[in-house]
């Protein structure tokens, strides 16, 4: 790792309202880490979602506008929000791979500098493992977590469609297991840590989101977790709030803001 490395920060909305503790951690950490975290100017909301239709161009500028400020300050960049990442990363995938669609989006937008997909994006998982690597965060880590064993719940978007997010296995991970590693804690591995939490019909059908966030919950209990860590604003609301369980959930990001000192060892809320 290069100390002082300069990345492109893309935090999204929700980080700027419900999901401040997940920004903020992850900007604390980076800075400790020797990672300068730089937001574009003017960013707008990815969405939230991705449209698969390839027609539908509109909904993908805001991505674009995004990946081209990267590409314009010569960064890499990286994202931290489990949706956000997975639109953009998603629009970069298809923008990089379809003439069509790369020719409608640059005629829409009459860029100077087309853009065809030169932006290498990251999760803030992926830039613990593959830019610092997890070796120096275990080493840098001055608070270790000792005796906690936690359950990290991958959820629906950051391991699928696994050809274009390309983090990892998406049927049996290790980066969060991994990370989970470095900061000195036990990583417990349940059958439900990659399966959807429901988080999506929350708003439609309570009860079955409700059903299958108790879902994941049970199933990380059973195997003896204390905690829960999650990379998703969307999954940590709606496994704590519509789970019912008493198992507590943490973004990532508060973990390693403990491990590495930059918070109080009392992670109850």
């Amino acid at each position: 790792m290069e100390n002082n490395a300069v990345f492109t920060y893309y935090p999204g909305c929700t980080l700027r309202t419900k999901a401040k503790d997940l920004d903020a951690y992850a900007r604390a950490s980076a800075e400790a880490l020797g990672i300068t975290l730089v937001e574009p100017e003017n960013w707008q909301c990815c969405g939230g979602a991705y449209t698969t239709a390839k027609d539908e161009i509109a909904t993908k500028l805001s991505a674009v506008r995004t990946l081209m400020a990267a590409r314009d300050s010569g960064n890499a960049l990286v994202t931290v929000c489990s949706a956000c990442h997975n639109v953009i990363k998603q629009t970069n995938y298809d923008i990089s791979r379809d003439e069509d669609m790369a020719r409608k989006v640059n005629s829409y937008m009459q860029n100077d500098a087309p853009y065809t997909g030169e932006t290498t994006v990251y999760h803030y998982l992926e830039l613990l493992r593959d830019v610092i690597g997890f070796d120096k965060l275990k080493a840098a880590v001055v608070n270790p977590l000792k005796g906690r064993k936690i359950a990290a719940y991958y959820g629906c978007l950051l391991l699928r469609p696994s050809k274009a997010l390309a983090m990892d296995d998406p049927e049996n991970p290790t980066i969060m297991e991994d990370f989970i590693r470095a900061i000195g804690a036990e990583p417990v591995i349940y059958a439900q840590r990659n399966e959807c939490c429901g988080g999506y019909i929350t708003m439609e059908d309570k009860a079955q989101a409700s059903k299958r966030s108790a879902s994941v919950m049970d199933s990380a209990k059973d195997m003896g977790a204390d905690m829960v860590i999650t990379a998703c604003p969307l999954c940590l609301y709606n496994l704590k709030k519509n789970s019912g369980s008493e198992l507590p959930v943490y973004y990532f990001t508060e973990l390693l803001a403990e491990a590495l000192g930059l918070k109080k060892e009392d992670t109850d809320e």
